[in-house]
C-alpha cells in the first residue's frame, strides 16, 4: 500500500559509491550498485535516517513523498534471505579448504616480548587464518585478544606492521570496497558476543573506501551489545600514519 510518509532520497550527483551508508542502516535499504549508492525498495526504508550522518559528500537526505508503506515483515525475509546467500556454499568430496584450517603458531603474550630487532627478520603473526571472512568466531586465538582489523593494503604501505601494529595482537585482514560489508557485520557482531575482546585496533589506508572499515566494526559491536574500547589508526599511500 501507498502512503504519504517520509523516506531516503539519493543525489546520484554528489554520491561517490563510498559505501558508508551501507552498514549504518540495519534494513539494509541501501546498496551500492554501478558505483552509486541505491534505495533497494521503498518497504525497506523506515525513513528515520540512521544514514544521513554516515554519508561524507551529503548525497542522502529524508524527503516526504507517496511510497510503499514500510514493511518490517518484509525486511526480515529480505535480511534472512541476504543472510542466507552469504552463506559459503559447501563443495562436496573435496574436504576443507586449507587457507580456513585454523593454527595458533605462538601466543600472542610471547610474540608481544619479541624485541624489535628480533622482528626486523621474525614474523609477528600468531594465527591462521587472516582473512575477515576465514576466521570463525569460534577460533581459540580470538578469545580474550586484542583485535587488530586492517584493511588488507595496510600491510604493504605501511613497513612498521609487524613491529608497530601485530605484535601482541590477533589480526583480521580485508577490503572494506569489494568484500561484502554485511557478511563482516554480521561476523564481527559473533566474535563479539562470544570472544571476549578486550580491546579493538583498526587500521585503514587514507582513502575514501577505507573508512567504511570502522563504521563496520562498530555495527557489529552495537549488534553485539558490547562496548569494547576501540582505536582508528589511518595511513598514507606513502607509507605513514596521518591519523592516530
Amino acid at each position: 500500500m501507498r502512503t504519504f510518509r517520509k523516506v531516503i532520497e539519493i543525489d546520484e550527483d554528489l554520491c561517490n559509491g563510498c559505501g558508508q551508508c551501507g552498514p549504518s542502516c540495519a534494513e539494509g535499504a541501501l546498496q551500492v550498485i554501478d558505483g552509486k549508492a541505491r534505495l533497494v525498495s521503498e518497504v525497506y526504508c523506515d525513513g528515520l535516517g540512521a544514514c544521513l550522518g554516515e554519508c561524507p559528500t551529503g548525497a542522502l537526505r529524508i524527503v516526504e513523498r507517496d511510497a510503499e508503506e514500510f514493511d518490517t515483515e518484509a525486511v526480515e525475509d529480505y535480511l534472512r534471505t541476504q543472510e542466507m546467500s552469504e552463506r559459503p556454499v559447501e563443495i562436496p568430496d573435496q574436504g576443507i579448504c586449507p587457507s580456513s584450517h585454523v593454527q595458533i603458531f605462538t601466543s600472542p603474550c610471547i610474540q608481544a616480548e619479541k624485541t624489535v630487532s628480533r622482528l626486523g627478520t621474525a614474523s609477528a603473526l600468531s594465527h591462521w587464518p587472516v582473512q575477515i571472512r576465514l576466521v570463525p568466531p569460534t577460533a581459540p586465538f580470538l578469545r580474550g585478544a586484542h583485535l587488530l582489523v586492517a584493511a588488507d593494503c595496510v600491510p604493504v604501505a605501511y613497513p612498521d606492521f609487524h613491529s608497530d601494529l601485530l605484535t601482541g595482537r590477533v589480526v583480521m585482514i580485508g577490503c572494506p570496497k569489494f568484500d561484502d560489508a554485511k557478511e563482516y557485520v554480521f561476523k564481527f557482531a559473533e566474535i563479539f558476543r562470544i570472544a571476549r575482546i578486550q580491546g579493538v585496533t583498526v587500521v585503514v589506508m587514507e582513502v575514501p573506501c577505507c573508512s567504511r572499515l570502522p563504521l563496520m566494526v562498530k555495527k557489529g559491536m552495537e549488534i553485539a551489545g558490547k562496548d569494547i574500547p576501540i582505536e582508528v589508526i589511518v595511513i598514507s599511500t606513502q607509507g605513514k600514519k596521518v591519523s592516530v
